[in-house]
């Protein structure tokens, strides 16, 4: 049911697509952000990591990222 298309009344087409247009636009940049924002926290992790008392925030710091990357993509 989530990808039926919804019909909209010939004399709100213009209104309708302009809306579908915006809502493609937010969802693009939302994917976008959280792929840009995964792979910062992924690379902080990694240099977070590099000392053992470091490992405690940077290993869980880098797999937000990462899943935040598989967010954005899938």
């Amino acid at each position: 049911m989530a990808n039926a298309e919804k019909k909209a009344p010939w004399y709100l087409w213009p209104f309708w697509a302009i809306w579908q247009l915006i809502e493609f636009i937010f969802k693009l940049t939302g994917r976008l952000l959280a792929i840009v924002l995964g792979l910062v926290l992924m690379l902080a992790g990694a240099l977070v990591s590099l000392t053992v008392i470091g490992a405690l925030i940077g290993v869980p710091l880098f797999i937000l990222g990462l899943l935040l990357v598989f967010r954005g993509l899938f």
